[in-house]
């Protein structure tokens, strides 16, 4: 009997290395995907020429640091999607429901990425080709769905994405609970940036609407740098796996 309870010992220990080591690897691939969805910060400086004349299609010049911009807008969609499917075998444990939901917005912010640049690139195909003139409508109406689906993709979608998140965090105690609350608390401030700025109350580009998206940036980039040093809560990481091992072993009732 001693000898069972041993190997069931053994057993569990192993079980909880291999989780252990497990979880390390999916917060440290997070945590380089979440730092990877900064890489699009220049774009402002990149997209200036395209978004800002009127008249950039009938001008002259390189396309080179517009198509660099769009290039890192693709990035920046393809690592939000990897940060949400790399997270959720850890965060299932806590909710699966908001796991998933997790992804699929995550999925659905990427694809506003994708719409914009598409829109962006569209326009500079309309100057390769020399429409000249005659579609600086169509490029006025490209640049302002871009402006749209921005706004749209960068503001709304990443707040669902981070209250989804820093809920999931703060229940679990993956990270420390003051990250958490960043996330929690930035996600409302974002959708009442989102809000003003489609009414007409504030600018894009005005001091409040920066303020009202620092703090997802802040709990975004500081939860990359987190789960690259630190990783998740090793505590919190047995508790989940001890659940789940609890849930496994109970035998079904007919």
């Amino acid at each position: 009997m001693n000898i069972s309870k041993e190997v069931k010992l053994a057993s569990t220990n192993r079980q909880a290395a291999t989780t252990m080591a497990s979880s390390r690897k999916i917060s440290l691939a997070a945590g380089i995907l979440y730092l990877l969805t900064f890489v699009s910060m220049p774009i402002g400086f990149l997209y200036s020429a395209i978004l800002n004349d009127p008249n950039y299609i009938v001008g002259s010049g390189t396309d080179t640091a517009v198509i660099i911009g769009g290039i890192l807008e693709i990035i920046v969609a393809l690592a939000g999607i990897g940060t949400a499917v790399t997270l959720y075998p850890v965060l299932k444990r806590q909710n699966e429901s908001f796991a998933l939901g997790l992804v699929a917005a995550r999925i659905l912010e990427s694809g506003t990425i994708f719409v914009g640049v598409a829109f962006i690139l569209s326009i500079v195909t309309l100057r390769q080709v020399g429409a000249g003139a005659d579609a600086l409508v169509t490029s006025h109406a490209l640049s302002a769905l871009y402006d749209r689906i921005f706004l749209l993709g960068q503001s709304f979608m990443p707040a669902i994405c981070d209250l989804l998140l820093g809920f999931m965090l703060y229940k679990s105690r993956l990270v420390p609970r003051a990250l958490s609350v960043i996330g929690i608390v930035g996600a409302p401030l974002l959708v009442a940036g989102y809000l003003a700025i489609l009414f007409g109350l504030i600018g894009r580009l005005s001091p409040l609407a920066g303020l009202s998206a620092l703090p997802v940036a802040v709990f975004e980039f500081s939860l990359g740098v987190w789960l690259i040093i630190q990783g998740f809560n090793s505590s919190a990481i047995a508790s989940q796996a001890e659940t789940t091992s609890k849930l496994v072993a109970e035998p079904l009732v007919p």
